[in-house]
């Protein structure tokens, strides 16, 4: 059950990542930071949807972190946000997807995405109904 919420959650970050396909912005990369990135599991199945190698970051405070490197861009620390991650954002490891696991996940994905919208239209059939008793 753990792993298909997981699966889940992973398919729906996903769709982000190819609205950035669709837009032709290149990604050779996902990085993670925080606490759901101890988790090898998370971080496979991650790596296996996207297509994409994972790679955990060492700073464990995310938003903290990106938020300072903003700042140090904003303050002329760094001339850019490339430029600042480039100088002092450090990878701890890095998962690579598994080809078979990655070209199931594309299968599953594509039955997720199909499932999707049905499912909502059944959830919003069902709230009406009751909504109606």
């Amino acid at each position: 059950m753990v792993r298909a919420i997981l699966e889940g959650v992973a398919f729906s970050l996903r769709d982000s990542i190819e609205i950035f396909r669709e837009m032709k912005v290149p990604i050779g990369t996902i990085r993670l930071g925080g606490g759901g990135a101890r988790s090898a599991l998370w971080r496979q199945i991650q790596a296996d949807v996207y297509g994409l190698p994972v790679e955990i970051v060492e700073a464990e405070e995310g938003a903290a972190y990106g938020a300072a490197l903003l700042a140090g861009v904003g303050c002329k620390v760094w001339a850019s946000v490339d430029e600042a991650c480039d100088r002092v954002v450090r990878v701890a490891s890095r998962a690579e997807p598994d080809l078979k696991a990655a070209a199931l996940m594309n299968g599953n994905y594509e039955v997720f995405r199909a499932l999707y919208p049905a499912l909502r239209t059944l959830r919003e059939r069902n709230e009406r109904s009751m909504n109606a008793r």
